[in-house]
């Protein structure tokens, strides 16, 4: 058997460990990192397996790689709408934030270890990071919902603090090995680290984005090669231009991902996957490469070092921020302690092995107990900690699912299943009555095992499956309509952006209980009855009126009938205003 044989037999074995492994996370409420680097620690010399691994160069390459895969996924499910919201929060968490945070924790640990001031900070700047993949996994596993606002937050500050983290560590190995100065020279690579890396990944993400509308492949499964190419195309380029390949990758994803393609839904299932086995192989090589004996060695040094991070390094670096923001106290209780160190904080304490640092060893297994301590205490209690903070909110509803055209350039059409909940606008309502937009059909619904046939005399009910075919442009309407009741910014922001169009026998009432649009007319009048009663003029195409601040426009006519009514919210409040 060649050497190869016996490779590729263990680490079948060791991602299955790991994959069943994973069912366990919900039941002990533990996130799957630990998880994993248990498998990983019970597989290596001191455990079960007694398998032998200290090649620090192998850990990381396939830490980093795993990494540069797991931050593209998290680019590709990370809407732009999101970023949007929360930018400003989100990117001085992310940076002032993670700073802060090293600096804390890297004075106690020069005052616990009895380091040098800049080998504490280093090991602070180490451990500054955050893991939104075991964050949000512990969240969905235990059934935890919380607002738009504060999930965001978590999501893009999770996603983008590691290039700040990154270059923190490098910079201080630069200064400690290379003798590199502060001031400028640190200034000069976090400019170099940031502005290449983010310009990387804005251009490669542009460049696929126009080759993969493009190109027409002969083969599907290419184009799932093709996404993967450009993204470890970006981290590359970026890297070996002196940049972050991190931050590259992560933008280039946020690019593809809010992008319209082919296979986008198989491409997305694909990196899912990818990004699962990426990070399974990294944990599990992780904990390989720590022998756990050494860990008891340090045991009391780190859990000092891991409590004053979770205690007062991260919601003194956290607080200032937030109250800037806006967020309650209870919201910033919260960021403050949903803190998980995860995959980052292990694979930067190789870095001071590989630059031959002294002492690297103790910084290493120190970040490593450190990793342990904080992903066991807070994601054993985060769920608990939202719940008693009052934080969690109902599950909000969504598209579960959006059905594949493969033509997409040929095809202007969508197919999404959405399952109503109890607060649906709809629930109770005939189909007829939902008011929905121009041209969308909905093709089917399910309800428990039994499928029925859509009619417009159907009343629909809470947990019912609508397929709805659809155009792109109309799915937010949709969304609305299907939306719980309360959901009103929303509906208003998007009605004073976008014109909505129905047909003309929609009653006045079914626009107020689909859209929480208000028309001052009785329920039962008609659109098209309710402009032949306001017009004093003849009726033509392209015939306004203005009742409240909602805005009708006549759009289509066959003979004298109103066939298709657009409706607006504008600014002009005022009663009752009649234009040609």
């Amino acid at each position: 058997m060649f050497v190869i044989d016996n490779i590729i037999l263990v680490s079948a074995v060791l991602i299955l460990l790991g994959v069943i492994s994973s069912k366990l996370s919900a039941r002990v409420g533990l996130p799957v990192l630990v998880l994993f680097l248990l498998v990983g620690m019970l597989a290596g010399e001191d455990g079960i397996a007694g398998i032998s691994f200290d090649n620090a160069e192998a850990a990381h390459a396939l830490g980093t790689l795993a990494l540069a895969i797991i931050l593209f996924d998290g680019g590709l499910q990370t809407p732009i709408g999101s970023i949007k919201k929360v930018w400003k929060p989100a990117s001085a968490l992310a940076t002032v934030g993670v700073f802060f945070t090293a600096v804390i924790t890297g004075l106690v640990a020069t005052y616990i270890l009895q380091l040098p001031v800049l080998q504490g900070v280093l090991l602070g700047a180490i451990v500054g990071s955050t893991d939104a993949a075991a964050v949000f996994a512990l969240l969905r596993s235990a059934g935890i919902h919380l607002n738009k606002k504060l999930k965001s937050t978590l999501e893009i500050e999770s996603a983008s603090n590691d290039p700040m983290a990154i270059f923190l560590t490098i910079g201080l190995l630069e200064v400690l090995v290379n003798e590199m100065k502060f001031g400028a020279g640190l200034l000069l690579l976090f400019v170099q680290q940031m502005g290449i890396g983010a310009l990387c990944g804005v251009l490669i993400g542009k460049l696929a984005m126009w080759l993969i509308n493009t190109i027409k492949l002969n083969t599907s499964g290419l184009y799932l090669v093709m996404v993967t190419a450009f993204g470890l195309l970006s981290f590359g380029l970026s890297a070996s231009l002196g940049g972050s390949g991190f931050l590259a990758v992560f933008i280039t994803g946020v690019i593809i991902g809010n992008s319209e393609f082919v296979y986008k839904r198989g491409i997305f299932l694909f990196h899912d996957g990818l990004a699962w086995l990426g990070q399974i192989t990294m944990f599990v090589v992780l904990g390989l490469l720590i022998n756990p004996s050494s860990l008891v060695d340090v045991w009391l040094e780190g859990l000092l070092i891991a409590l004053a991070l979770i205690f007062i390094a991260r919601p003194l670096a956290v607080a200032p921020i937030l109250k800037l923001f806006g967020f309650s106290n209870k919201e910033t209780v919260f960021v403050s302690w949903v803190g998980l160190r995860g995959s980052v904080p292990i694979i930067l304490a190789i870095f001071p092995l590989l630059f031959g640092l002294p002492g690297a060893e103790l910084i290493f297994n120190v970040v490593f107990f450190v990793v342990l301590i904080s992903a066991t205490l807070q994601g054993a209690t985060m769920p608990w900690i939202a719940k008693k903070l009052g934080l969690v909110e109902p599950p909000p509803l969504h598209a579960a699912a959006k059905l594949e055209i493969t033509a997409l350039n040929e095809i202007d059409i969508e197919i999404v299943e959405y399952t109503l909940s109890d607060e649906s606008r709809v629930v109770g309502r005939r189909l007829s009555r939902a008011a929905l937009p121009e041209s969308v059909v909905v093709a089917m619904i399910t309800r428990g095992t039994s499928t029925i046939p859509p009619r417009g005399s159907t009343t629909l009910k809470s947990q019912d499956h609508l397929f709805v075919v659809l155009k792109p442009k109309n799915r937010a309407f949709v969304d609305l309509v299907f939306a719980a009741t309360d959901e009103t910014h929303q509906d208003d922001n998007h009605l004073t952006k976008n014109e909505l169009r129905v047909k003309g026998v929609t009653l006045v009432g079914d626009i107020y209980y689909s859209y929480n649009m208000k028309i001052d007319a009785p329920e039962n009048l008609s659109l098209e009855e309710l402009i032949n009663e306001k017009l004093d003029q003849p009726l033509r195409k392209g015939a306004t009126l203005v009742i409240n601040n909602v805005h009708l426009r006549v759009i289509t006519m066959v003979n004298k009938r109103i066939v298709t009514i657009g409706l607006k919210y504008i600014n002009d409040k005022s009663k009752e205003i009649m234009v040609n």
